[in-house]
C-alpha cells in the first residue's frame, strides 16, 4: 500500500512539474497579457509645468546665508547648501563675507552661517546674536573651530563648555523627533575627527550624537531670548548628507515645512535583455543550471517576491543587443521571447518599460575620450546614434504597443550634452532622463527637477545589493530631504564579483530585502511609483512653492504654482496640531508629519503649548 501510494506521489510531482514547465513556455511565447492601452501617465501638460530654476527665481528672499569663499571648506560647501535651499523652496541671498559686506539682519527671517571661522565675520557675528535675542532664528551649518569670537558668544548658542578639540565621528545616533528614520544607529563611512567637542547648557535640546560613550552633541536647538539657535556639529558636507541640514533648518521656526517628493521607485537596468554577458561561476555553484535558466526559475521570481511582498512598481529599461557596433548600422534583435516574457510579466504586475539602449554603448561622440577608464567605444556621428534610437524604440514598441514608454537610462550613466540636445529636440515621448544622483568622471549627475528645457531629471539615490554604510546613510538623508527612494539592481549583478557574486545571489538577496524592510519599516506611507509617476511627482515637486503663516492657533499654507496635489513635510516644534482642511496630515515620527495638500490653500489648527 505504502509502495502504491508513493508512485501516484511521484507521479504527481512529474506531473506538476511538466505543467509548470508548459506554463512557462506558454508565458515565454507571448503568452502573458498586460492591460491594453497601459498608460500610467502622471505628467502635468506642459502649459503647467514651471521649471525648478523658475520657481527658484520667483521666491522671496527670507533666509541671509553667509559663507566664505577664502576658506576651503566654506567654499567646498556652499554649492551643496544652495541646492538645498532651492529644493526647500527657501529663498535664499548668499554672501560671501570674503568679497562682501553682511547686510542688515533685520531684512531676513532666518540666517545660515557656512563658514567654520566666526572671526573671519567680526563683530557681525556678534550683532548677529542680538539679533536672535529679538526674535531672529539662526543656523550654524558648519563645525565651529574655538576662536576669540565663538568663546564670546558660545553662551548663546547653549555651550557651556569649549575645548579645542574634536571628537571622530565613527557613528551617528539621530533622534526619533529629529529624523524619520531616527532612533537607530548609522556608521559614518571614512570617518575623521569632524565634531567640536563641547558640552552643553541643560536647557538644550539634543538631536543627534555620536553613538559612542561620549556621546558628543552634533545637532542641538538653543533658545535665546526670543529667537533660536540650531548647530550643526558633525562636519560632513557632501550630498549624501543633505537630509541632515534639511532636518536642521526645519528646527528654526516653531513650524518647518518644506515640499518633498513622496516616491519610492526601482529600476531593473538592462532588463529585458539578452542573456546578460558575466562570470557564471558562482551561479553553477549555488544552483547548477545555466545563466538563462538561473534568470528564468531563481533571479525573477525572487524579484517578483520583492515586488508583491512591498507593492514595488518596477521600472525595467531595455537593451536591445550587447554587440558594440556604433557606426550606425543597427540590426534588429531576432530572438524576442526573452524580451516578450519578462516585459510583460513586468507590466502585468503594475510596472512600467523604459529605454537603455540599442546596445550598451553610451551616447557619446568621437570627442570623447575614456582613455584607460573604460573600454565603451564613441558612435561615429549624430546619425548614428539617432538610428541606434530609432530602432530601440521600432523593437520596444513592437513587442510592447500599448505600454506607455518615457523614460531613458544611460548606460553606466555616461550622456554627453549633444546626445541629451538629440533626446530633447527628436524624442519628444523621452520625458524623464534617470541617471546618477552622484558625481564622477564621465557621470551624468542629477538633481531632482525639472531642467531649463523642460526635461525631468530623476536620478537614482543607490543601487546594488551591496549595501553599505554610505547607501544606507545616502537612503536615511534622501528620507529627510525628498522623502523619496531611487533604487537600480542590474540582473548581472550575479555574474560581478565587484557586485557581489561570490556571496551568492541568496546572500545577495537577503541584503536587498532587509533594506527594503527597512525601508517600508521606517516610511510605509511612501507611494511605490514607476519612473514615469515618480516623473509627474517631480514636476509637482519643482512647481510648487510655500507661503507659511503661523499664529496662535493655526498654521497657514498658500501654494504657488498649485495644480491639483503636493507633498510636503511637516515639523512641529512647538504645540500639537488638531484638524486640516484642505489636505490631510499623517504622524510619521514625534513631531514629523507628511501634508497631502489637495488644495491650494490647507490650514492647520494648532494647540500652543503652555
Amino acid at each position: 500500500m505504502k509502495k502504491k501510494t508513493f508512485t501516484f506521489t511521484s507521479l504527481l510531482l512529474v506531473f506538476g512539474f511538466l505543467l509548470v514547465l508548459s506554463l512557462g513556455l506558454f508565458f515565454e511565447r507571448g503568452g502573458v497579457r498586460y492591460n491594453s492601452k497601459q498608460n500610467n501617465s502622471y505628467y502635468l501638460k506642459k502649459s503647467q509645468v514651471k521649471t525648478s530654476q523658475e520657481v527658484a527665481d520667483s521666491l522671496p528672499k527670507t533666509n541671509l546665508v553667509i559663507y566664505d569663499s577664502s576658506n576651503i571648506t566654506s567654499a567646498q560647501a556652499i554649492d551643496n547648501f544652495k541646492q538645498i535651499f532651492k529644493d526647500m523652496k527657501v529663498g535664499s541671498d548668499y554672501i560671501d563675507i570674503a568679497t562682501t559686506a553682511i547686510p542688515d539682519y533685520t531684512a531676513y527671517r532666518t540666517v545660515v552661517v557656512l563658514t567654520p571661522s566666526l572671526e573671519s565675520m567680526g563683530e557681525k557675528a556678534l550683532s548677529l546674536m542680538d539679533w536672535v535675542q529679538a526674535g531672529g532664528n539662526v543656523m550654524f551649518g558648519m563645525t565651529l573651530g574655538s576662536d576669540s569670537v565663538s568663546s564670546i558668544i558660545s553662551r548663546q548658542m547653549g555651550i557651556m563648555i569649549t575645548s579645542s578639540d574634536y571628537a571622530m565621528v565613527k557613528t551617528i545616533l539621530p533622534s526619533k523627533d529629529f529624523m524619520l528614520g531616527g532612533g537607530q544607529s548609522f556608521k559614518i563611512d571614512e570617518a575623521f575627527e569632524s565634531a567640536w567637542q563641547v558640552s552643553l547648557d541643560d536647557n538644550a535640546k539634543v538631536y543627534m550624537t555620536t553613538d559612542d560613550e561620549n556621546k558628543v552633541p552634533l545637532v542641538w536647538s538653543y533658545d535665546y531670548g526670543q529667537g533660536r539657535v540650531a548647530v550643526d556639529n558633525f562636519g560632513i558636507y557632501d550630498k549624501a548628507y543633505r537630509g541632515f541640514y534639511a532636518a536642521t533648518y526645519s528646527l528654526l521656526d516653531d513650524v518647518g515645512v518644506y515640499p518633498v517628493i513622496n516616491a519610492s521607485s526601482f529600476t531593473l537596468d538592462d532588463f529585458p535583455s539578452p542573456v546578460p554577458n558575466g562570470d557564471g561561476t558562482y551561479i553553477q555553484r549555488d544552483y547548477n543550471m545555466k545563466t538563462a535558466d538561473f534568470y528564468s526559475m531563481v533571479w525573477w521570481p525572487d524579484m517578483m517576491k520583492l515586488a508583491n511582498k512591498y507593492g514595488i512598481k518596477y521600472t525595467g529599461v531595455v537593451i536591445e543587443n550587447y554587440e558594440n557596433q556604433t557606426n550606425g548600422t543597427v540590426p534588429a534583435q531576432e530572438d524576442q521571447s526573452r524580451f516578450s516574457y519578462f516585459g510583460k510579466t513586468l507590466l502585468k504586475s503594475g510596472g512600467e518599460i523604459g529605454y537603455h539602449g540599442y546596445n550598451h554603448q553610451p551616447l557619446v561622440l568621437p570627442d570623447t575620450d575614456y582613455g584607460d577608464e573604460f573600454d565603451y567605444k564613441t558612435w561615429a556621428n549624430e546619425k548614428a546614434i539617432k538610428n541606434s534610437l530609432n530602432e530601440l524604440i521600432r523593437f520596444t514598441g513592437e513587442l510592447f504597443p500599448d505600454a506607455q514608454k518615457s523614460v531613458y537610462v544611460p548606460p553606466s550613466n555616461i550622456l554627453s550634452e549633444q546626445a541629451r540636445q538629440i533626446l530633447k529636440k527628436d524624442y519628444p515621448e523621452i520625458k524623464v532622463i534617470a541617471s546618477n544622483y552622484f558625481s564622477g568622471h564621465y557621470v551624468y549627475s542629477q538633481e531632482f527637477e525639472v531642467a531649463e528645457d523642460g526635461m525631468i531629471e530623476a536620478p537614482r539615490i543607490s543601487s546594488g545589493t551591496l549595501i553599505d554604510d554610505y547607501m544606507k546613510i545616502t537612503m536615511l538623508s534622501e528620507l529627510n530631504m525628498h522623502y523619496l527612494s531611487h533604487h537600480f539592481v542590474h540582473p548581472d549583478d550575479p555574474l560581478d564579483v565587484d557586485r557581489g557574486a561570490k556571496l551568492g545571489w541568496k546572500k545577495m538577496y537577503s541584503n536587498l530585502s532587509a533594506q527594503f524592510k527597512w525601508l517600508y519599516t521606517t516610511a510605509p506611507s511612501i507611494r511605490n511609483l514607476t519612473e514615469s509617476q515618480m516623473g509627474g511627482a517631480i514636476e509637482r515637486f519643482s512647481n510648487v512653492t510655500v507661503s507659511k503663516s503661523v499664529t496662535t492657533d493655526k498654521i497657514t499654507l498658500d501654494l504657488g504654482h498649485f495644480v491639483d496635489e503636493v507633498y510636503l513635510m511637516v515639523r512641529v516644534n512647538d504645540g500639537t496640531i488638531g484638524t486640516v482642511t484642505g489636505g490631510s496630515l499623517e504622524k510619521l515620527a514625534d513631531n514629523l508629519y507628511l501634508l497631502h495638500a489637495q488644495k491650494k490653500r490647507v490650514v492647520i489648527q494648532r494647540n500652543k503649548s503652555e
